[in-house]
């Protein structure tokens, strides 16, 4: 059997579990709030970047792939 439609069913129930924990977890940690992050706000306009959002998420994805990698 192909394993292609388990790794997407797997993906999703991933991306799920950490939809829902985000939420949860949003109240106490506010991610895309942290100092670092920058917003400029204009009369007309409104820029936002999560610059250290995304250098968190990503060194977190990192560890989870490279413990991943390490036991498989």
């Amino acid at each position: 059997m192909n394993s292609f439609p388990k790794i997407m069913i797997i993906i999703g129930i991933v991306c799920i579990i950490v939809g829902v924990l985000w939420f949860f977890i949003g109240r106490f940690i506010p991610l895309g709030k942290l100092p670092g992050d920058i917003l400029i706000k204009r009369e007309n306009m409104t820029f936002y970047f999560p610059l250290m959002t995304s250098i968190i998420v990503s060194i977190v994805l990192s560890l989870i792939f490279f413990l991943f990698g390490r036991f498989k």
